[in-house]
């Protein structure tokens, strides 16, 4: 593989200064608190908060909560968006190679898992409101380390590393971290059955639409470069916007309702896994082998393949990930729609397995243009299963073990998904650098038949309503 290059424009003077560290806290505060305020103003309008029944009376859940857990989504939606783009970039001028962007991505990977898997069993004991708080303040420090790692010499990876593993940094741009299972809980209190999808694929959407900003804003680093701003000082000003949106979702979870993970009428803690152990360990161990496999093709990843098979510009990938997910984005209510009429599993099954194939094909391809487009048909189909599987965890066990599931069958995930990246990073240094996104496909696959074998008896309660009447 021929030398990296940074896909970062070089125009302007060359500098590697750090930007400015923030000297008006209390007027980051104050922004952080408007733009909560924004944020919440302007989703629900676009997308509803997912508790109105058909003849509009509202019955499932409250509207205030939901409209703040979207909110927060999409302040975190919009920094894992750019971030899992500029963060290849920002390594790469820092004089890594591609192995050790793969082994940083693997300790970001692998450190989620670790505290995902700690929140997850707190949060059947603790408030949610507080452990989303104490999240919120770990995306700002993950923010403020990125940015100070460097200055101007280049940075030590087992410090990059250390910042990676403990903090909030995604290289996947997907909906992982500790956030999941302590916002999925509290999404599905106090939805009912029929409208439970329907409220997991309206918050995945805003994180899909909230992502496909994030990649768009990827651009803005070539913008400041082209007004005499230092390459590496542009990125850090990224990661300090990071920061900043931590900011505003530690605003808006302030604002949720203090309540307990626990039904009145429990009067001592439930152990994290009851009843539904056997199932929730199943479907842990396949999704498990799901997130292995895109490992592979992480979204930092994958821009660094386009940036190094195709010399793709830091504004091209940037745009082309805008339009990746977006397309993500608006297949979740699609989602939503296909499960009500073909279930949850085979809505999962049927809609990954043709992105696969398209993205196996494109490892294939010489010609740029077509590549995208199979990235682009994968993007449309690939993401179909998110909703709709953790309507599916969360539907399969009882309320009180709803936390704990959500972070088993998390965890595991972010530990797969912790090792490929680095074996990908090898593999992006061979002769066919596009061995990594064959592995992906065919192991998602082998997952998705697996599922089908596995879970098509297993029906949730509003299917199994369905077939009864």
């Amino acid at each position: 593989m021929s030398a990296v290059h940074s896909p970062i424009s070089a125009d302007g003077a060359a500098n590697r200064e750090c930007s400015r560290r923030v000297r008006r806290p209390r007027q980051l505060v104050i922004a952080g608190r408007v733009l909560a305020r924004a944020a919440s103003a302007l989703l629900i309008p676009m997308i509803g908060t997912g508790t109105e029944t058909r003849a509009g009376r509202r019955t499932v859940g409250s509207s205030s909560t939901l409209t703040l857990l979207y909110a927060a989504r999409a302040a975190r939606g919009f920094a894992d968006g750019f971030a899992a783009i500029i963060l290849p970039v920002y390594l790469i001028e820092l004089a890594f190679t591609p192995f050790q962007v793969g082994f940083i991505a693997t300790a970001a990977l692998l450190g989620t898992a670790v505290m995902t898997l700690g929140v997850g069993y707190l949060a059947s004991r603790h408030d949610l409101r507080k452990l989303l708080l104490v999240s919120a303040l770990l995306m700002i420090a993950t923010g403020v380390a990125f940015a100070s790692v460097a200055s101007g010499k280049v940075a030590l990876l087992p410090l990059i590393a250390v910042v990676a593993f403990a903090g909030t940094a995604n290289p996947s741009s997907g909906d992982i971290g500790i956030f999941v299972p302590l916002e999925h809980a509290m999404l599905a209190r106090d939805v009912t059955d029929s409208g439970r999808t329907r409220v997991f694929a309206r918050y995945s959407l805003v994180g899909g639409l909230s992502t496909a900003a994030g990649a768009l804003g990827a651009t803005v680093p070539n913008l400041l470069v082209a007004t005499g701003a230092g390459r590496i000082a542009a990125l850090q000003a990224m990661f300090y916007l990071y920061g900043v949106l931590g900011l505003v979702a530690l605003a808006l979870y302030r604002r949720l309702p203090q309540a307990q993970n626990r039904t009145a009428d429990e009067q001592y803690p439930q152990p994290p896994l009851g009843p539904s152990r056997g199932i929730v360990y199943r479907l842990a161990a396949l999704f498990s082998l799901d997130a292995f496999a895109g490992g592979f093709a992480v979204q930092s990843l994958v821009a660094l393949w386009l940036f190094e098979r195709f010399d793709m510009s830091l504004g091209a990938a940037s745009v082309f990930f805008f339009w990746s997910n977006m397309l993500a984005a608006f297949s979740y209510p699609v989602a939503a729609r296909l499960s009500k009429r073909c279930g949850l599993v085979n809505t999962m099954v049927f809609t990954h397995i043709p992105s696969s194939v398209c993205l196996i094909v494109a490892a294939f391809l010489p010609d740029l243009t077509a590549v995208l487009v199979l990235l682009l048909i994968r993007a449309a189909l690939s993401q179909m299963d998110v909703p709709t599987r953790t309507s599916y965890v969360m539907a399969v066990v009882t309320p009180a073990e709803r936390p704990a599931a959500a972070s088993v069958t998390a965890v595991p995930r972010s530990l797969a998904s912790s090792i490929s990246p680095t074996i990908a990073g090898a593999l992006l240094s061979t002769a066919f650098s596009g061995l990594p996104l064959v592995f992906c496909g065919a192991l998602k696959i082998v997952y998705d038949i697996s599922l089908l074998l596995s879970f098509r008896q297993l029906k949730p309660p509003e299917e199994r309503n369905e077939s009864q009447a």
